[in-house]
């Protein structure tokens, strides 16, 4: 009796359908499992340039060495890097053209630096929406295998004039094992959905406060002369 009522044998003597939702709910479990893991190293990658990139920029070096050391260095920028030199750049060009005054400088850099740190923002949300969505559909499409193998459990009973446990146990058993998965495949994705947006708000909001702080550093560069 154990034998017969393993997963493995439910799932192969499954009804079609519940097949299809097991197959559905496993294919999003493994797909939400491969964005939890990138998502985490992204995360973590970008929290720790931000530290690094703090570091460096607030140790006293003259912001148009930083932006030239920055340019050199052999790798893709991300984070703060990208709203600094956006920012900075904008600054630069604005600075070098006449009858341009502080306050449209400070307001150039801020517009490229906003439009960066949106893109930076988006960057981050990637795939989040699709974690979402596991967490919240995959119970409904578990249940919706839970149901159907209920009715046909009790379909198969309109045949035969005594029922018995042993008749209807395997039809529960795989309607159950589509719940399962349900909620297998729903609360990771819930978890680490509400995990990294909670970090990234916190990145957004690092990154907002570099944002103004540097704003602040350029309008005083600005009106120096």
């Amino acid at each position: 009796m154990t034998s017969d009522l393993s997963i493995l044998t439910l799932i192969k003597e499954a009804s079609p359908v519940v097949q299809i939702v097991m197959a559905i709910l496993i294919l999003a479990s493994v797909v939400s499992w491969t964005f939890i893991f990138s998502k985490y190293r992204e995360i973590k990658r970008a929290e720790d340039t931000s530290e690094e990139f703090e570091e460096r920029f607030w140790s006293g070096i003259d912001l148009a060495d930083f932006y030239r050391q920055l340019a050199k260095e052999d790798y893709d920028t991300e984070g703060l890097e990208n709203i600094f030199m956006a920012g900075f750049k904008e600054f630069s060009r604005l600075r070098q053209q006449p009858h341009i005054g502080p306050d449209a400088m400070v307001e150039g850099a801020q517009r490229v630096m906003r439009v960066a740190l949106n893109r930076e923002l988006e960057r981050l949300d990637e795939r989040l929406p699709f974690l979402a969505t596991v967490g919240s559909t995959s119970p409904y499409v578990g249940l919706f295998g839970t149901v159907w193998g209920i009715m046909n459990s009790f379909r198969s009973l309109g045949a035969v004039k005594q029922a018995t446990l042993a008749m209807v146990a395997p039809g529960i058993s795989e309607a159950l094992i589509a719940t399962a998965m349900g909620l297998f495949a729903a609360i990771p994705a819930v978890m680490a959905y509400n995990r990294y947006s909670t970090e990234i708000g916190r990145l957004a909001s690092r990154y907002e406060a570099f944002t103004e702080e540097f704003l602040s550093l350029l309008y005083r560069q600005a009106h120096a002369k």
